[in-house]
């Protein structure tokens, strides 16, 4: 198992926003976190990334317990975050912005393979490297984001809200460079408020609401069942 978590609780300002969840990521998977706003979706992914500290529970990551380490030690046990609002440098260049996700990586040959095979995926990016990040749409902003934290090398990439903000053909063509970073060997994580899109894109699902997990199964399962259609997905 990739990534497992068993009974993970975390509460903030008084309340307790995860309620005791459990999930897991098999290696070449993509999972999706399905609900509503204020589900605990974010604070999920904030949680395995070092971002949060639960107050009970485990997080396993091939096999070793990492719930408490500091974040830049998960970034280096292979765990990629792209957080919702993508939190770039707008005033630096693209490519300073793609190369702050390697600043743990002390391989010189593989940060540039790694900065090679990025400008292979996204193009528009070695188009405008040197120009502001500010100053790229919203789609090339979330891809600039993606590349920055594949630049990471990570075994598992955590996705918090890719589709956010985006015009229908750039969902679309996210939604295709997630399948396509998977494809090459990357586990995912995905949490997206567009359950349609999720349950495409992924192989397994969670629908999370008030903090707890209450269905998960098989996507194909949870598109057509009656509870996530009236829900989530619509008829």
């Amino acid at each position: 198992m990739l990534l497992e978590i068993t009974d993970l609780r975390l509460r903030y300002g008084g309340a307790e926003i995860l309620k005791g969840i459990s999930l897991n990521v098999e290696e070449g998977e993509i999972v999706t976190i399905i609900g509503s706003n204020g589900a605990g979706k974010t604070t999920t992914l904030r949680t395995i990334s070092g971002l949060k500290k639960p107050i009970t529970g485990e997080i396993l990551f091939q096999g070793k317990r990492i719930q408490g380490a500091p974040a830049q030690d998960i970034v280096k046990m292979g765990i990629g975050h792209v957080p919702q609002g993508r939190n770039l440098f707008p005033y630096m260049g693209v490519l300073e912005n793609i190369r702050l996700g390697a600043y743990l990586q002390n391989d010189k040959n593989q940060i540039k393979q790694n900065l090679a095979r990025i400008f292979q995926t996204f193009p528009v990016l070695k188009a405008r490297k040197r120009q502001q990040a500010g100053t790229l749409s919203g789609g090339e902003q979330q891809m600039l984001a993606i590349a920055r934290a594949l630049m990471g090398n990570p075994t598992l990439l955590l996705l918090d809200e890719p589709s956010i903000g985006l015009a229908p053909i750039l969902v679309r063509e996210i939604g295709k460079i997630a399948v396509e970073i998977n494809q090459r060997g990357t586990s995912i994580l995905l949490v997206e408020q567009n359950a349609r899109l999720a349950l495409r894109l992924a192989h397994r699902g969670y629908v999370l609401e008030t903090g707890s997990v209450v269905l998960q199964g098989k996507c194909e399962d949870l598109l057509i069942d009656e509870r996530v259609k009236r829900a989530y997905v619509g008829q």
